[in-house]
């Protein structure tokens, strides 16, 4: 008997909740639309019309990588963050939306701000040796259009990626820039209002605790933060410092336990007005400080 796409839809959705995946509706929403060819739009549009057997296929195949924990972003290419479509591939993390905080408390910081003679602010996304999707960037570039965006990370691949949602975004005044945030900033690099970072946070010997579908899926160098999770926190503080302005923000998110930490390494370094943010679930994730 021939099935509706609301067919294949509810036995997707019925699959993923016995597997225990938390979002199943939404998940299934995004598996099927995307095996079928169709936008989130057209899907709903066209869920009493028939499909065919090579869409419930295509549907079954991607149905079970993900059953097996692949995560869907991955299966799919592209997942939304501050309201962007961002792709993603196995070499960057996938955005969360704890990240969001992050973009938040750097827009609470330069909406309305003034912008001085040479009519830039700059943003730095500083993730080097943790291949990032230019998520943060893109997300800032969006909501501050005449501000400067400055991309940086160590790899080629992540460099690419970003580079690819900047043009789907349509961001034409972001650059991406190669350098290791475990060093000093290049030379001739200048001097910027705002430093925001997402580095490589989980202590090494943590990466073996985490959840499988983090662990066997996502880029590792994006997630191993040394010994103690606080390698890049130190670097950064210590080296891309210089480049701040006076009175310029340093934003970091941070793991569960590492506010103190990080707050900590930024007021040793004579960073003022250092404080942190929570998350939806009343974890503080983000820190800030002035310098």
């Amino acid at each position: 008997m021939p099935k509706t796409y609301n067919d294949l839809y509810l036995a997707t959705r019925t699959a993923l909740k016995n597997a225990g995946v938390e979002a199943y509706a939404l998940e299934a929403r995004l598996l099927v639309a995307y095996a079928v060819g169709k936008t989130k739009e057209e899907f709903v549009r066209d869920l009493r019309l028939y499909t065919s057997d090579e869409n419930e296929q295509k549907i079954e195949a991607l149905l079970q990588r993900r059953i097996a924990g692949e995560p869907l972003a991955y299966l799919i290419g592209e997942w939304e963050f501050h309201g962007l479509p961002i792709v993603v591939t196995p070499d960057v993390l996938i955005p969360r939306m704890d990240t969001e905080v992050l973009v938040d408390a750097a827009l609470r910081v330069l909406v309305g701000r003034k912008m001085n003679a040479r009519g830039i602010h700059g943003v730095y996304k500083i993730p080097a040796l943790g291949p990032g999707s230019g998520c943060i960037g893109c997300a800032l570039a969006h909501e501050l259009p005449a501000a400067r965006v400055v991309m940086v990370d160590i790899s080629d691949e992540a460099l690419t990626v970003s580079k690819e949602n900047l043009r789907r975004n349509h961001q034409n005044r972001t650059i991406c820039l190669k350098a290791d945030a475990l060093e000093k900033p290049p030379m001739g690099i200048g001097t910027f209002d705002l430093i925001v970072s997402n580095p490589p946070y989980v202590a090494s010997m943590d990466i073996l605790t985490l959840d499988s579908s983090v662990r066997d899926y996502e880029p590792l160098g994006a997630l191993d933060g040394g010994e103690d999770g606080l390698m890049f926190y130190r670097a950064i503080v210590r080296h891309w410092t210089q480049i701040l302005r006076p009175g310029g923000w340093l934003m970091f998110e941070v793991g569960e336990d590492q506010a103190a930490a990080v707050m900590a390494l930024m007021t040793e370094e004579k960073y003022t007005d250092v404080t942190a943010l929570e998350d939806t679930a009343g974890i503080r994730r983000v820190v800030v400080g002035r310098i």
